[in-house]
């Protein structure tokens, strides 16, 4: 074959520098990561090398103290400029044999997304996979979620699929709330980035909150309505306080919040991402004080008991959701109406979810018994099995000074039996009493 590529093919052709090929595999690094010899290699090709039971660097073969790997970040970058720039042209909007970088043939979906003649559905789907594909590196997913005007043209997706009729509307909504979840909920998208999707909903809050609702009530499975969820809590985590106000006044987002904590139907099993991520979420509501009222209203509280009495979800969420609640008359009222089931089960997960669980599960306890003293609260505390070494053993650890202070006030509710000091708290470990 001639030296000279032929024309067809000349248009094609890339000159890749010598300092981006990996020294193992000789193409370009994905994710470049150094050894302690100061040398870089792509990270799946070194770790097949080490997993194969080497313990030296391929390119010098000097033994390895170490086989830690370092990511080299200005290597990554200089990568991606260059990709940006070099990769080849093409009349041709599909992908060539050679092919565009995998955030290039990202960037050629988007372009797609964003034409209002073209069905945006298919193209989400791929982006949807393409930021949630272990196999694509982490660096191309943050460069799309960086790349101006991405999450926002996703977003604008999402608002607009309220005029399209009804079925392909809210498939075209649960396309784009996948890919912005995939985006604010993952663990390997940097916090800028997930900074950028609250900022795209906050642009018009009103309808954004209206479309995830929409997402909640409708959507064709507990996928895309925890994927919903997740969205309503990056937005409440990272926009202003004014979305807030927006969440809090949207019944119809709130209730959808509730059902999908707690389904209507009271013999239905519960999901426990689904309740994870809309206790997450109602966590996150309940810090705008407008909003407890409402989420009583709607049955947050026997949503979060149920939680806990089924091991449904992080108890620290639901203990979370409910210390929110007491904090107004109705929801007081709410745990109190319900308090033979309610003080049971938030006494039984004190010690289950975390210094944040328990502090919130003491000041449950605080507000209705000691606080507000409500006799059926405090009957039912004191029936408790356990709840008297709970408070002891939370005194003892680093709580905070106003939590140790309310547990001290609530130790004279609980009965001293022999059962509730030694029995009650699951522990096979002794524990000495300090009087």
């Amino acid at each position: 074959m001639s030296g000279r590529l032929a024309a067809e093919y000349q248009g094609l052709e890339v000159k890749v520098p010598n300092l981006f090929r990996c020294p193992i595999s000789l193409d370009v690094m994905r994710s470049p990561v150094s050894l302690c010899t100061g040398v870089t290699y792509d990270r799946t090709s070194i770790q097949r090398w080490l997993d194969s039971g080497n313990n030296t660097c391929p390119a010098t073969m000097v033994p390895l103290p170490s086989t830690d790997l370092v990511p080299n970040l200005t290597l990554r970058r200089l990568i991606a400029l260059w990709a940006s720039t070099a990769a080849p042209s093409s009349s041709s909007p599909e992908p060539s044999a050679v092919g565009p970088t995998p955030a290039a043939a990202a960037a050629e979906l988007l372009r797609r997304v964003g034409n209002p003649g073209v069905d945006p559905c298919p193209a989400l789907r791929k982006l949807a996979a393409f930021l949630s594909d272990d196999d694509v590196d982490e660096f191309d997913k943050n460069a799309f979620a960086r790349a101006g005007g991405a999450v926002e043209t996703v977003a604008s997706v999402l608002r607009r699929a309220s005029n399209y009729n009804k079925e392909s509307g809210i498939e075209a909504a649960e396309a784009a709330v996948r890919v912005l979840a995939a985006i604010a909920a993952s663990d390997c998208i940097e916090e800028e980035n997930k900074r950028r999707v609250a900022a795209a909903l906050a642009v018009d809050a009103s309808s954004s909150v209206a479309a995830l609702a929409r997402v909640l009530r409708s959507g064709s499975g507990v996928e895309s309505r925890i994927d919903a969820a997740r969205l309503v809590e990056s937005l409440l985590r990272n926009a202003a306080p004014s979305v807030g106000v927006t969440v809090a006044e949207s019944e119809d987002l709130l209730s959808q919040l509730i059902r999908l904590v707690s389904p209507e139907k009271e013999g239905g099993g519960l999901d426990p991402r689904a309740v994870s991520a809309g206790l997450a979420c109602l966590s996150a509501v309940a810090a705008t004080r407008r909003a407890r009222a409402e989420m009583v209203r709607l049955g947050a509280v026997p949503a979060a008991v149920r939680a806990l009495a089924c091991d449904a979800g992080p108890p620290a969420q639901a203990l979370l959701v409910l210390e929110a609640a007491v904090g107004c008359a109705e929801g007081r009222a709410a745990v109190c109406e319900a308090a033979d089931r309610a003080v049971p089960a938030v006494v039984a997960k004190m010690m289950k979810g975390g210094m944040g669980g328990a502090e919130a599960a003491v000041s449950v306890l605080w507000a209705v018994c000691h606080r507000y003293r409500d006799r059926r609260a405090v009957d039912a505390a004191a029936a408790c099995d356990g709840g008297l070494t709970r408070l002891l053993l939370l005194m003892q650890s680093g709580c905070k000074p106003a939590t140790r202070q309310m547990a001290s006030e609530l130790l004279k509710i609980f009965k001293v039996n022999a059962k509730s000091c030694l029995a009650g708290y699951e522990s096979k470990t002794t524990h000495i009493m300090p009087f």
